[in-house]
């Protein structure tokens, strides 16, 4: 059924959303469902209780590191799109090739980590022409 809760959200371009957990008082039990859901692709999931708010948060929000490559994935992707990047469709960013669909999937790391409070700790250097 998770899957299907999951396939729905997306077909709709919707969060997809994690059922409450309603031992409140089992915190490992809480990580461990969570953790599930965040690797099956949920956005979050419900907090029924204060003590299960830390939980969540840590779980799905992305972590410094993956936040500041997808505002690198942004920036570069947007320099080698442009003029003065050679108006290309995909390019490398180091040893990564980035293009559309990880232009996407940055912005959803991009925007969680915003969410949560996040700061970059990096910047994009274009290369010199």
């Amino acid at each position: 059924i998770l899957m299907r809760i999951l396939m729905a959200a997306r077909t709709h371009d919707l969060q997809a959303i994690d059922g409450p957990y309603l031992q409140i008082r089992n915190q490992e039990g809480y990580r461990e469902v969570a953790r599930r859901a965040a690797a099956l692709g949920f956005d979050g999931k419900w907090v029924l209780h204060p003590d299960q708010v830390a939980a969540a948060n840590e779980i799905f929000s992305p972590s410094q590191e993956d936040f500041d490559h997808a505002e690198l994935i942004l920036d570069a992707y947007e320099y080698y799109t442009s003029e003065a990047g050679g108006k290309k469709g995909s390019a490398m960013l180091g040893d990564e090739m980035i293009d559309e669909a990880s232009r996407k999937m940055a912005l959803v790391i991009s925007g969680k980590g915003r969410a949560a409070g996040m700061q970059r700790t990096s910047k994009f250097e274009a290369p010199e022409a």
